[in-house]
This record gives structure tokens, C-alpha cells and sequence, in this order.
């Protein structure tokens, strides 16, 4: 079993995966420890642990940067190559870190597009999940490209032009049109990425600065990578709410009311086909930042219930 506290970088399904493994030496074995699984796509587990991990002192708890992602190594060095990156390689990782750590069952704690690698987790591996708990879902791309639009059309106080129609009217039969695609280059050909989420994400500015601070101080900048090579995969095209009717695990949604990328459109799939018990709270997307008491009483209730 890893020791706790310790960082790891140990070869999983064939790439360099990085985490550290938090809590109690004597966790009974029988308690399926937590894995975080962050955002991005590309991102890191470093800002959670550091802004939010002392309220998860009492519990094991694992904190991976996914493949490719923060101090885990490049998608170059994977076995599958930097152009081979999609949610079966990333559930992959996830089940190989398990067995490698020797837990019966895991909790996947997926937050934004790590959502979706743990509610396919739990999909794949029902009896590996012991609950899943999402915060601030990403399950829907198409619908989430025309949220971008719809928002960054607004701001620049121009009308929402919608390329859907047009893009499937050219595209040929028996091609899949890509709608999502069309939809975020227009989205960021209004507004640049950046700009655009953090209005969309934060709440105020100080969570932002705390984030960014956070980021500055692990240095652990980057994600692009990640990102094209999912992209690369159809990661705009990709609709998971048909496979949360599939899902035989409990699941509960922690959102934020301020972050207008995942709720309420997100949620809403979440709680309409996955069953899912949601808890809103007046935080952004990353609600650890804006009421550290409030996140902390929702994620013990869905660990709990």
C-alpha cells in the first residue's frame, strides 16, 4: 500500500501518472478512499489539495494529475502516444491506480470535465465505485460550446448566431456534423478562452486571484496538450447523458450557482437521467474557493448520505 503524504510517480497502463496519497495510516482497508479527479481538460490536482485539502485531513484521500496533466508525464512519453487520448485511457488510469494503490472500491470526486472520467468510472467499474460525487459537471460538449457562444455573444453585445443549421446542412450524409466544434471556434473567436471563462466561472474577483495565486505558486502551468489531443478525439462532438441512465451507483452533484458552464444546463442532465441528488451552492465553479464551509458540509453529506 502507498504510504500517506508521500508523492508518487509510478508507471500506470503505460504512462507516468503523479499523485500523493493523504490521510490516516490506520484508514481500515474496507474504506473506499476518495480520488480527486480535476478539471481542465489538462489541469492539475495541486490548487485543491492546497486550498481545500486540510478540511479532508480525516479521510484518505488520493489526489491524481491525470495523464498528461500537471507533474504526471507528457502524453509523448505514454506507451499510446500524445494523439491517443480519450475517456476510455483516462477510466483505464483510474482503474490501474486502484489496483496499484489495493482498494477494493474508490469514491471518484470529479470536478468540471473530470466529471466525466468519474461517472464512467462508476459506469465501467460499478462494483470498484462504492458512490460518485461531481462538482460542477461537464457532460454535455455541444450544449456547453453553445453556452460559450450564447454568453460570449452577449457580452460583446452582438446577436447569437448559431452555426448548427449550417454546419449540418454541408455536412455530408453519413458524416457526423460538428456542431460543437463550430459553435467554440465562434465562441472564442468573440471572446478569447480565458477572458471568457473566468467571466463565466468565478463569482468574484477574489477567488479568481486566489486560484491564480494558488497556480503561480505550483508552477504547474500548461494543458494544452491534453486539450488538443482531446479535441483531436472529438471532445466538442461528445454527448455522455445517454449513459447516465446506465449508471447502478449513488450519485450527487455539488454546483455552483454562479457558474454558468455547468449550471443549471449541465446539472440538469445529471439529476433528470443520472437520478442525482443535487446540492447548489452560492459558489462559482470552483466553490472551495467562495464558501470553504458550505462545499465542506455539502461533500461530507454526499460521502455520508
Amino acid at each position: 500500500m502507498t504510504t500517506p503524504d508521500e508523492p508518487n510517480l509510478e508507471r500506470l497502463n503505460g504512462a507516468d501518472l503523479y499523485f500523493e496519497v493523504s490521510g490516516p495510516e490506520d484508514t481500515p482497508a474496507s474504506e473506499p478512499p476518495l480520488v480527486f479527479l480535476h478539471g481542465g481538460p489538462g489541469y492539475n490536482s495541486y490548487s485543491f489539495q492546497e486550498l481545500f485539502g486540510e478540511r479532508l485531513a480525516g479521510r484518505r484521500v488520493v489526489y491524481l494529475d491525470q495523464r498528461g496533466s500537471g507533474r504526471s508525464g507528457p502524453l509523448a512519453d505514454t506507451e499510446q502516444g500524445a494523439d491517443m487520448l480519450d475517456l476510455d485511457t483516462l477510466v483505464a488510469d483510474l482503474e490501474a491506480l486502484r489496483d496499484h494503490l489495493g482498494a477494493e472500491r474508490i469514491v471518484p470526486l470529479g470536478h468540471g470535465f473530470g466529471a466525466l472520467v468519474a461517472l464512467e468510472y462508476a459506469r465501467r467499474h460499478p462494483e470498484r465505485t462504492a458512490r460518485v460525487v461531481v462538482v460542477n459537471p461537464w457532460v454535455h460538449f455541444p450544449e456547453l460550446a453553445l453556452t460559450l457562444l450564447r454568453e460570449a455573444s452577449a457580452l460583446r453585445g452582438v446577436p447569437l448566431d448559431d452555426p448548427a443549421q449550417a454546419v449540418r446542412a454541408r455536412t455530408p450524409e453519413g458524416e457526423h456534423p460538428a456542431v460543437g466544434e463550430a459553435r467554440i471556434e465562434a465562441a472564442f473567436g468573440l471572446l478569447n478562452a480565458r477572458d471568457l471563462l473566468n467571466t463565466l466561472q468565478f463569482r468574484d474577483r477574489a477567488s479568481r486571484m486566489r486560484l491564480e495565486f494558488a497556480d503561480a505558486e505550483g508552477q504547474l502551468a500548461g494543458g494544452g496538450e491534453v486539450q488538443e489531443a482531446l479535441v483531436n478525439q472529438g471532445l466538442w462532438e461528445f454527448e455522455y447523458p445517454p449513459f447516465l441512465q446506465e449508471l447502478r451507483r449513488p450519485l450527487f452533484v455539488i454546483a455552483g450557482v454562479h457558474d454558468r458552464t455547468s449550471y443549471p444546463e449541465q446539472v440538469e442532465w445529471l439529476a433528470d437521467l443520472g437520478g442525482a441528488d443535487v446540492t447548489v451552492l452560492d459558489a462559482g465553479h470552483y466553490p472551495w474557493l467562495d464558501d470553504e464551509d458550505a462545499f465542506a458540509e455539502a461533500l461530507e453529506e454526499a460521502l455520508t448520505r
